[in-house]
């Protein structure tokens, strides 16, 4: 079948797959844009916009620029009679240099402990307390909390309850129980991530939260492994968010996953190029948390590759080494030692901590990189032959080797075939191999009309076009001249597809 029109190359890219470990990181690359996005909120329209960059750019470790006015704004704003206001203006004066709020900033706090408010306000409220150092009346707050839930226990305020709980002393094993109930509310998406309804901020709230809530009260939460996974997939998913408290709830949430007593998501990416050759043979990969920080010293394995296409496994139980250089978090191995053949493979790698105590790494077994090993073509055993169509003599055949092209014109009648044969070797493997893409073009060298035809390969991989002058004659328009023939040949595996004039023909 022809197609009028032109071609293009078929490029395919083939992703990084995990199995039950996040799919990304947090990169300097998103350290830098998180940094720009909290800074460029300066000058601050809100208080809570103010809150959440400022702080969020403390958890990045980066000076907030502009300190004192920063600081002068946070104090413009402060209102001793509206707790949110007292809850924002604290924190801020907390993280900034030299930034105090007047002495009554407290003196609403204590009052504000109340059934008649919701979850959140007395979250503001304890919060204030902390931040401002007045005494926190744990039996009273645990008390107003607990009545406080029974009139609301969503997601949300769920969550604004274990920070609230982690705050307090004494027994507060109650609330820590409620954390299944919090989980249990999560929905799975694509097997690969766990998320509440109400967006990423909530779930930063509510994760971030258990876990400290969890190591308050020294206990692990009743999140099991994989599902620590999950979230943390999600949340690292949602790291180009532009809002700004969704925004610092994230990396909150992603910095305790990298820190808290019982979870912690190791993270598996191939950091060298996808395509793997004789002339580049080393896979590398970045084994991190989900900040890209190290997690110390490793034994990373290559458990098995798979080649994609029917399932050959070449290689197994292979140790990668610490990659040069001063970079903690990366891996390699030589793939090509063990002389895989053309194609996409799966290499499954597993994870070990050198220290054996260190029982917190999730994700240590079944992650996966993909791979795509490639390798050089050449047209092998290329034939072109005008054949009459009732076979009334012989065949003439004309053999032609690949780049060069015939340097006589063929002449094409209609009682003729043109016929052309051909094998592509794979120049790793020394033998014929079947292309995604192997096209014959005819080009009219007058009206530059184009006209592209399949070929089509046999049992043992040779490949034949014929065409019929008579036959497609309409497809040419009618239109007899000189034409250019032009063998097309590209494959995602192949690192040197091209476009080779084979001969000219006048038909």
């Amino acid at each position: 079948m022809a197609r009028h029109s032109s071609f293009f190359f078929f490029f395919a890219l083939a992703v990084v797959g995990q199995a039950l470990t996040p799919s990304t990181f947090f990169t300097s690359n998103d350290q830098a844009r998180l940094q720009a996005h909290f800074t460029t909120a300066s000058p601050y329209k809100d208080l809570a916009t103010a809150h959440y960059s400022i702080l969020g750019l403390t958890l990045l470790g980066v000076a907030v620029p502009n300190n004192n006015e920063a600081c002068q704004f946070a104090q413009s704003k402060f209102d001793p009679g509206k707790v949110e206001t007292v809850y924002y203006a604290s924190s801020i004066s907390k993280v900034l240099k030299g930034c105090s709020l007047p002495p009554d900033a407290s003196k609403l706090l204590a009052n504000a402990v109340s059934e008649n408010s919701s979850v959140q306000e007395l979250f503001f409220v304890v919060s204030a307390m902390k931040n401002l150092g007045v005494p926190i009346d744990s039996p009273k707050i645990s008390k107003v909390l607990t009545a406080l839930l029974k009139k609301d226990d969503g997601v949300a305020s769920l969550g604004y309850a274990f920070h609230i709980a982690a705050l307090l002393s004494g027994n507060v094993d109650s609330f820590a129980d409620r954390i299944e109930d919090a989980i249990v509310q999560a929905d799975e998406v694509d097997g690969k991530y766990l998320q509440f309804e109400q967006g990423a901020g909530t779930t930063a709230l509510v994760i971030d939260g258990a876990y400290a809530l969890a190591d308050a009260v020294k206990k692990a939460p009743a999140i099991n492994a994989e599902q620590a996974s999950k979230f943390a997939n999600f949340l690292v998913n949602r790291k180009h968010t532009a809002n700004y408290r969704s925004a610092y709830l994230i990396l909150k949430a992603l910095k305790t996953f990298t820190s808290n007593s019982y979870h912690i998501p190791i993270v598996v990416t191939l950091e060298s190029n996808m395509a793997v050759s004789a002339k580049s043979p080393i896979v590398k990969v970045r084994v991190s948390n989900v900040l890209g920080q190290t997690i110390g010293k490793l034994s990373v394995v290559a458990e098995k590759a798979k080649r994609r296409d029917d399932g050959a496994v070449i290689l197994s139980k292979t140790p990668l080494k610490p990659a040069a250089g001063t970079d903690q978090t990366l891996y390699e191995f030589n793939l090509m030692a063990s002389k895989p053949g053309q194609g996409l493979y799966e290499i499954t790698v597993s994870v070990a901590p050198a220290n054996t105590e260190e029982s917190r790494l999730v994700g240590t077994s079944d992650a996966t990189v993909t791979v795509k090993v490639t390798t050089e073509v050449e047209v092998d055993g290329a034939e072109i032959l005008l054949v009459d169509r009732d076979q009334s003599s012989q065949a003439k055949g004309s053999k032609v080797n690949y780049p060069s092209k015939l340097t006589s014109v063929l002449e094409a009648d209609y009682h003729q075939k043109l016929v052309m044969k051909f094998q592509i070797k794979d120049k790793l493997a020394n033998q014929p191999m079947r292309v995604h893409q192997a096209f014959v073009k005819f080009t009219n060298q007058n009206t530059k009309q184009e006209i592209i035809y399949v070929a089509e390969p046999d049992a043992k991989s040779m490949y034949k076009f014929d065409l019929d002058v008579a036959v497609k004659a309409s497809e040419f328009s009618g239109a007899s001249g000189l034409y250019q023939m032009d063998l097309i040949i590209g494959d995602a595996v192949i690192v040197n597809p091209f476009v080779w004039h084979v001969v000219s023909v006048f038909a």
